[in-house]
C-alpha cells in the first residue's frame, strides 16, 4: 500500500478523492439532492479515473511493449466507457452519445490545443512524430465517415426506417471494431518501428507493484461503476435546475471528467517537451472512442440497454466530429506545433461549445 499512498500524497488531484465517500454519504442521507449528488459525483469521478489510469499504466509497464501497448489503448478511456454503459442501462441514449461525440471532440480539439498551447509558452517550436498523427487522423477519419452514414440515410426508408438503421449501425459497430484491431496491429506489431520516438518514461519510472495495481483496477472499477450510477441518476434532474441539456453535460461535463487523468499527462508531458506523448494521447483517445468505445456500446446495448442504440447522430454532432477531426489532421500534419496552434484548437472547441449550450439538439433520435 504505500505506493499507493506516496501517489496519494504527492498528486493534489487525489486528494479529490475524500468526494467519493461524501457522494455515497450524501446519496444516502439525501437521494433527492440531485444537483449537489451530480455535483459530488462529478468531483469523486476525477480522483477515480487519475487512479484508474496509474493503474493501468503499472499493469502494462509489467507486460512488455506490445502486451502493455494494448492494455494501455483497451483500458486507457475505461471510466468514459463505464459511465456511458450506467447511461446505455438506464435508457439515456442522447446522453451517451453526447459523451461520444464530446470524447472526441474534447480529445482531438481540448487535449491536444492545451498540449500546442502549454508546450509552446515554453519552447518557441516543438516537433513530434507526424506517423503517429497521421495515423490516428486517418481512423478517425474512417469513424466519422462511418457516422455520416447513419445520418445520411436515416429519412430513406420510411418503412422500415427503424430495422434499417439499427442493422446498419451494428455492421458498422463491427467493421469499425475491426478496423481498430488492425489498427493496433499495425502500430504494436507490423510497423512498430515508425513510432518508436514516442516516450513512455515517465510513466514507467513510478511503475506500481503487479498486484497493487491489478487490485486498484478492480477496486476503482467498481466505485467508478458506482459513482456512475449515481450520477446517471441525478443527471436529468440537475441539468435542468442548471439549465443544462443533457447533450451538453454529456458533451462539456462527461468527456473532459473521464479523461482528466489524461490531459493531466498530456499537459504535463507537453511543458517538458514531450510532445510525442501528449501527441499520442490526445489523438490516441480520440480514435479509441470513435473506433472502439461507440462500437462497444452499440453492440452491448442490445444486452443492457431498453432497446438497441444506434449510430444515428443529430446533424449537429456529425459536423462537429468531421469539423475536429479534419481541423486536428490538418494541424497535426506537419509534425510541428507552436503557441498559435493550440489557441486556434481550443477556439474551435469553444465554437461548439457555446452554440451547443445555446442551441441543443430539441429532438435527437434515440
Amino acid at each position: 500500500m504505500t505506493p499507493l499512498l506516496q501517489e496519494v500524497r504527492r498528486s493534489p488531484l487525489l486528494w479529490m478523492l475524500v468526494f467519493v465517500p461524501a457522494v455515497f454519504g450524501t446519496e444516502l442521507i439525501a437521494p433527492s439532492a440531485h444537483t449537489a449528488l451530480f455535483l459530488l459525483a462529478v468531483a469523486a469521478i476525477v480522483p477515480l479515473a487519475a487512479l484508474l489510469s496509474h493503474a493501468t499504466e503499472s499493469v502494462a509497464a509489467k507486460t512488455g511493449d506490445a502486451v502493455g501497448g494494448l492494455l494501455n489503448a483497451t483500458l486507457g478511456n475505461l471510466t468514459e466507457l463505464i459511465i456511458a454503459l450506467a447511461a446505455l442501462h438506464a435508457g439515456e441514449y442522447l446522453l451517451v452519445k453526447a459523451s461520444i461525440v464530446g470524447a472526441i471532440v474534447t480529445n482531438s480539439l481540448f487535449m491536444l490545443g492545451g498540449s500546442f498551447l502549454l508546450g509552446g509558452l515554453r519552447y518557441p517550436l516543438q516537433e513530434f512524430n507526424r506517423a503517429g498523427a497521421r495515423l490516428h487522423s486517418g481512423l478517425m477519419l474512417l469513424a466519422t465517415i462511418a457516422l455520416v452514414v447513419p445520418a445520411a440515410v436515416a429519412n430513406l426508408d420510411q418503412v422500415r426506417g427503424t430495422t434499417v438503421m439499427k442493422h446498419l449501425s451494428l455492421g458498422l459497430a463491427v467493421l469499425l471494431m475491426a478496423t481498430y484491431a488492425f489498427g493496433l496491429l499495425f502500430s504494436l506489431r507490423t510497423h512498430k518501428d515508425l513510432f518508436a520516438a514516442e516516450d513512455h518514461g515517465e510513466r514507467t519510472e513510478a511503475a506500481w507493484p503487479i498486484s497493487l495495481a491489478v487490485g486498484t483496477l478492480v477496486v476503482v472499477t467498481v466505485l467508478v461503476a458506482l459513482v456512475s450510477e449515481i450520477f446517471v441518476g441525478s443527471v436529468q434532474k440537475a441539468g435542468q435546475n442548471m439549465g443544462m441539456s443533457p447533450a451538453f453535460i454529456g458533451f462539456i461535463v462527461v468527456a473532459p471528467v473521464g479523461g482528466a487523468a489524461e490531459m493531466a499527462v498530456a499537459f504535463s508531458a507537453a511543458g517538458k517537451d514531450r510532445l510525442d506523448m501528449s501527441v499520442s494521447i490526445a489523438l490516441g483517445s480520440a480514435s479509441q472512442i470513435a473506433l472502439f468505445v461507440a462500437p462497444v456500446l452499440v453492440i452491448l446495448s442490445y444486452a443492457i440497454g431498453p432497446e438497441p442504440m444506434d449510430l444515428q447522430f443529430w446533424p449537429g454532432a456529425v459536423v462537429m466530429v468531421l469539423a475536429a477531426t479534419i481541423v486536428a489532421a490538418f494541424l497535426s500534419s506537419g509534425g510541428r506545433s507552436a503557441w498559435l496552434l493550440g489557441v486556434m484548437l481550443l477556439s474551435l472547441y469553444a465554437v461548439f461549445a457555446m452554440t451547443l449550450y445555446v442551441l441543443p439538439p430539441g429532438s435527437a433520435p434515440s
